[in-house]
């Protein structure tokens, strides 16, 4: 409800509107990714064939309620234009996995394979990133 004023010479900083845009997606009661759905997606990751682990990754999508997917798809639409424009701003499918995968999606629980978790974070982010014609499409 409260009123930005978009021509504010505080969003012209890219990393100001970055941030807030992580942030909304931190504080979320949920993650854009359910709880319910982290290990799914995990164990989809996990696939060695790649068509077989991009067919489990869209039937999964797919399964998201129905405002979480409509956000996922576009973020992600969004993600892989800054993705294509790599040369300019740096940013590779692979550099937004790893700045975006434990932000939209991580366990209820944190155990002690948090660092396996952020690869697999990272790798479920980049996949959907680089396949989202296959996934989305």
């Amino acid at each position: 409800e409260e009123k930005l004023n978009l021509d504010d010479s505080q969003w012209e900083d890219i990393h100001v509107v970055t941030g807030a845009l992580k942030m909304f997606f931190r504080e979320l009661p949920e993650p854009l990714f359910p709880y319910c759905f982290f290990e799914q997606f995990v164990e989809a990751i996990k696939i060695q064939d790649n068509t077989t682990r991009i067919k489990s990754i869209r039937s999964l999508v797919k399964k998201l309620p129905r405002p979480n997917y409509d956000t996922m798809k576009i973020l992600f639409e969004h993600l892989q234009k800054i993705a294509a424009k790599e040369s300019v701003n740096l940013m590779s499918t692979q550099s937004l996995g790893i700045v975006f995968g434990p932000t939209l999606l991580r366990p209820e629980k944190e155990t002690g394979n948090m660092a396996v978790h952020m690869l697999y974070q990272n790798q479920i982010v980049e996949l959907m990133l680089s396949e989202y014609s296959k996934i989305f499409g």
